[in-house]
């Protein structure tokens, strides 16, 4: 298996095999946590414009997006697991935008199959894909807006890669690492005129690493991407 690390969204589009889009402040870690609600679709949307329309024609849908970390304007809510506890998603479609991971998925057109990646669910993307042995991944750290480096998409790429590799990096390390974010990206999450878009529990939800066992695959639709729920045996859920 040849395993690539890249970045940003010029790395996605470099993405060849089975592509895994990370971004875990905050879509992918959202969209685990969406599904463990309950949420019957979520649909991934790079375009702001495309999840607007989507709205329009599935009113009964919940719009959650983003720009900038901060919601958009007629949503029902941003981009934070934090203030799921008050938004009735279970049995609902969402329909999902954000800055940097679903433009990921957009942008990674060379890529035979698409994961969408963060540390909740790192261990089990990990075991799908010794599971189903592509000959190639490309593990894509979205960074922040999709342009400027970000130390926790990163550091998810090399922990799934040194899990793949079978040489795991240590709990110490990671959880240091970890605890360094919050001086750097993830400093955002602790200021507080910053807590009602992204609050400090937000940190806490998406950095806590494997708490889902399934991975979420996307699959191409009309402007969005359908994401799919999938066992990390890679059937059922």
């Amino acid at each position: 298996m040849k395993i690539s690390i890249f970045e940003l969204l010029d790395g996605a589009k470099k993405a060849r095999g089975t592509a895994v889009i990370i971004d875990v402040f905050r879509a992918f870690s959202l969209e685990c946590h969406l599904f463990a609600a309950g949420a019957a679709r979520v649909l991934a949307v790079g375009d702001a414009e495309r999840a607007y329309e989507l709205r329009r024609q599935m009113p009964e849908a919940l719009l959650f997006g983003e720009r900038k970390g901060f919601p958009m304007p007629g949503a029902d809510s941003g981009n934070s697991p934090a203030q799921l506890a008050g938004i009735p998603v279970a049995g609902r479609t969402v329909i999902h935008t954000t800055s940097a991971g679903t433009q990921g998925l957009a942008g990674a057109s060379g890529a035979s199959e698409i994961l969408a990646g963060s540390l909740v669910n790192a261990a089990a993307i990990a075991e799908y894909l010794r599971r189903s042995a592509p000959e190639e991944v490309s593990l894509v750290a979205m960074g922040v807006n999709a342009v400027e480096r970000a130390d926790e998409d990163l550091l998810c790429a090399r922990y799934i890669e040194s899990l793949l590799r079978g040489a795991p990096i240590p709990a110490e390390r990671l959880d240091a690492e970890t605890e360094a974010l919050k001086t750097g990206t993830g400093a955002r999450f602790f200021h507080p005129e910053h807590q009602e878009a992204m609050p400090e529990e937000d940190f806490y939800l998406c950095t806590r690493r494997n708490q889902f066992p399934f991975v979420l695959r996307a699959e191409a639709g009309d402007g969005y991407f359908e994401m799919r729920r999938v066992g990390a045996d890679g059937t059922g859920r």
